[in-house]
């Protein structure tokens, strides 16, 4: 598929941090275009047009989200800006805002005008010290310039722009953890409904989006919805940032149109796998969503289309693992990953993901039998839907996903106490 740069026109360009520079280069361009040209539910119809979904994970339709929030409202709407990024293998939010804040704050604003917003938060992971010093000035200069404050690009709207630093809990990246976390609570995710579209931030409507997704609006609004859905695939629109790590090459942050095979991604453009080596297994979205076989690799990396092999496009990281890589050492890492982020709120989720964790630690140690196994398999259907968030089902997706694909190797570790990929390197697998 042809390369078209949306999102990562300006990475690797130093000048582009710079406002000055930027305004040069079309920035805020199209801010001023839903002004002077656009009404409110204008900028929101093209952006339903556009068939821009949420690229944090979920890919739900962002111009149909905007309209669940209630316009005879009494009380002022927020909107949330999701830039935590905790979930494993995910980097590509923190490319923008490196590098191009001042798109992200454009599409900060456009959503703001098109739902009728005047103060946004964005909630920042506190591990990212320096994006947010880089966006942080980004803000500064926007306010300094008029861009931002009482009188919007010089119209008559007032919009202010915060940000708030998380403090490392993976949970908070949850829409409502989030919220909870914003307020200065525990993190602890609500129960829906109410949504927060309706009870949000300080009880009040709120729209909360993602940092790509947002970043998305720019285009959309100088070019048009029908062009933006053109670029994509089916029901999901334009390009998105693939966060590519593991066993191949050329790691790093790529943007290809949605749909666009896994084959492309990690053959074309992240140079093959390591060594040469035979491709095993690929995480399509980040360690919640279910692990694929070597055999997937020509699936769209699109949401619907994972949907239907009961995994998701997630939050756009992909992972890929080698002919070399013991699957139930991943499995062991990344349940790891998961016991240690549950909040503890649902039982479920607290005692479900630590007892996984402890099954795989025993078998990874040698001290696992066949009926560990058999436990594991059904840990993963009582606690898939179980639990106020995601987290419990992510866990249990990850596991499910490796025992229906892996099972063989994790029935060879219980039963002997080894891997049967260091067996087989040694030429020593057990009969």
């Amino acid at each position: 598929m042809p390369i078209v740069k949306l999102l990562s026109e300006f990475f690797g360009n130093e000048q582009a941090r710079d406002l000055q520079w930027r305004l040069k280069h079309g920035g805020y361009e199209a801010a001023r275009k839903a002004f002077r040209e656009m009404q409110p539910d204008e900028v929101t119809q093209e952006v339903i047009k556009a068939n821009l979904r949420g690229l944090g994970g979920a890919g739900f339709p962002t111009g149909r989200k905007w309209t669940f929030v209630p316009k005879d409202s009494d009380k002022p709407t927020y909107l949330a800006v999701n830039c935590d990024e905790a979930e494993p293998g995910t980097f590509k939010d923190r490319y923008i805002v490196e590098w191009d804040p001042h798109r992200l704050i454009e599409g900060i604003i456009i959503c703001c005008y098109a739902v009728g917003i005047h103060t946004a938060y964005i909630y920042i992971r506190g591990e990212y010290v320096r994006p947010y010093e880089r966006l942080q000035k980004a803000i500064d200069e926007t306010y300094e310039a008029g861009i931002l404050g009482k009188k919007v690009l010089g119209n008559n709207y007032q919009l202010d722009v915060f940000t708030h630093r998380g403090a490392g809990a993976y949970i908070c990246g949850e829409e409502t953890g989030l919220l909870e976390s914003l307020e200065g609570k525990k993190g602890w995710p609500r129960l829906k409904p109410p949504f927060p579209a309706l009870v949000g931030a300080f009880g009040c409507p709120t729209v909360i989006n993602n940092v790509e997704t947002l970043s998305h609006l720019p285009k959309i609004i100088e070019n048009g919805g029908q062009w933006f859905a053109d670029l994509g695939f089916e029901r999901s629109g334009g390009t998105r940032l693939f966060a590519l790590s593991g066993c191949v090459n050329k790691p790093g942050v790529y943007e290809l149109a949605a749909g666009t095979p896994f084959r492309e991604l990690i053959y074309e453009h992240g140079g093959g796998i390591l060594e040469g080596k035979e491709l095993k297994a690929i995480i399509p979205g980040g360690t919640s969503a279910a692990v694929l076989s070597a055999d997937q690799v020509d699936l769209p990396m699109d949401f619907d289309t994972l949907a239907k092999v009961n995994s998701m496009a997630g939050s756009g990281a992909v992972i890929v693992m080698d002919e070399d890589v013991c699957m139930v050492k991943a499995l062991h890492n990344i349940e790891n990953f998961f016991a240690h982020e549950s909040c503890g709120q649902c039982t479920p989720c607290r005692e479900g993901t630590s007892w996984v964790y402890r099954i795989l630690n025993r078998i990874v140690e040698g001290r696992g039998s066949p009926s560990d196994v058999e436990t594991l398999r059904s840990l993963s259907g009582n606690m898939s839907g179980t639990s106020i968030c995601a987290l419990c089902e992510g866990a249990s997706m990850a596991l499910r996903g490796f025992l229906e694909k892996f099972g063989d190797e994790f029935d060879y570790y219980a039963k002997y106490g080894r891997s049967y990929v260091e067996d087989a390197k040694k030429g020593a697998v057990a009969v």
